[in-house]
């Protein structure tokens, strides 16, 4: 059967909404298909939203399938992963990339299972790259390499999948850059029919509850955020007033979230949310590579420690080398004075 070099996105809505990583992966999905010369595809299920395919083409797609079915109505595995993956397996596309949400994440294994093609989860980056196997003395030209933190964070791996397709990935929230929506842009909209059997349909929703994250990091132009060198939960009390005084939001490292001091909504980095605001604050944050992972792209980093030799001043434009207790209360008293 003959493979396209088409790029897919999975476009992810809730209740007519559309995800931002979505939105993310249409930007990059018009990179890619760019260097191969091909179309971004997006393929998108619901049910009464037909009016969301324009918004997706503005954002990227030249080509939107459109599987708008009662049935899939609520994001149930079964239904979703039927519909995708016998459109995969009918037209064969070069790389699905989907988001690594909770719905991405439990989404994507299904279908890679089911057409039987790898898959790298939590990709922090994609490029299209060649690849010489020594094995084979053979050089495949094209691929998707698919980057993400390995060992911990420790490495970051380039993978390749030079024999199967599609060639898929989940990109994790917040890495790529949304771009801002073209309505000039024209596109085709295809509608598809879905076909299920029983079996697909033996998990039914009953009911439904959503709550809203009080904690919006990813969309923050300030952010101060507090690592283990704050020292204890009443210390945190200081990164919070200081982030209340700039109007932004707090953030914290895994280790200030494994230590009990903030909740996990609150975390940043590679196990967390990846943030690119104006202004990044970090108190007492060693900077492992695991959290600068998630923060490196801010605009203007400031970093509070008391190493001077800590990794977090390498990426910061702005160094204090102090005990965060005392320069923070000083930042507060400063920021204070100038609102008056």
């Amino acid at each position: 059967m003959t493979i396209n070099n088409d790029v897919w996105i999975f476009v992810e809505q809730e209740e007519g909404k559309i995800a931002d990583v979505s939105f993310e992966l249409l930007a990059k999905g018009q990179e890619l298909a760019r260097q191969l010369n091909s179309q971004v595809c997006g393929v998108l299920c619901g049910v009464n939203i037909e009016a969301l395919a324009e918004t997706v083409i503005h954002h990227g797609a030249d080509h939107v399938m459109l599987a708008d079915h009662p049935e899939l109505e609520d994001y149930r595995t079964l239904p979703y992963a039927r519909v995708i993956s016998d459109l995969a397996r009918e037209r064969r596309p070069y790389a699905f990339l989907i988001g690594a949400s909770p719905i991405g994440r439990d989404l994507a294994p299904r279908i890679a299972s089911s057409l039987q093609v790898g898959l790298t989860a939590d990709c922090t980056d994609l490029q299209i790259g060649d690849y010489e196997s020594k094995k084979e003395k053979k050089i495949y030209p094209n691929l998707l390499y698919q980057i993400r933190p390995a060992f911990g964070g420790n490495i970051i791996a380039t993978i390749v999948n030079p024999h199967t397709r599609p060639q898929m990935a989940t990109v994790r929230e917040g890495v790529m850059r949304r771009r801002d929506p073209d309505t000039l842009r024209r596109g085709v909209v295809e509608k598809i029919e879905p076909k299920f059997n029983d079996r697909d349909l033996v998990l039914q929703v009953l009911s439904r509850e959503t709550r809203e994250s009080t904690v919006n990091l990813k969309g923050a132009p300030i952010i101060v955020s507090g690592g283990a060198g704050i020292g204890s939960k009443e210390n945190f009390e200081l990164v919070q007033d200081l982030a209340h005084i700039l109007g932004g939001e707090v953030g914290a490292s895994r280790a200030a979230v494994d230590a009990g001091w903030v909740s996990r909504e609150h975390q940043v980095g590679q196990t967390g949310t990846t943030v690119r605001p104006r202004l990044y604050i970090a108190a007492g944050i060693s900077g492992a590579i695991q959290h600068r992972a998630g923060m490196s792209e801010s605009s203007k980093i400031i970093a509070i420690n008391t190493d001077p030799n800590a990794p977090i001043f390498q990426i910061a434009h702005y160094k204090i080398i102090g005990d965060v207790a005392e320069v923070i209360p000083m930042m507060i008293k400063a920021f204070r004075e100038k609102a008056k």
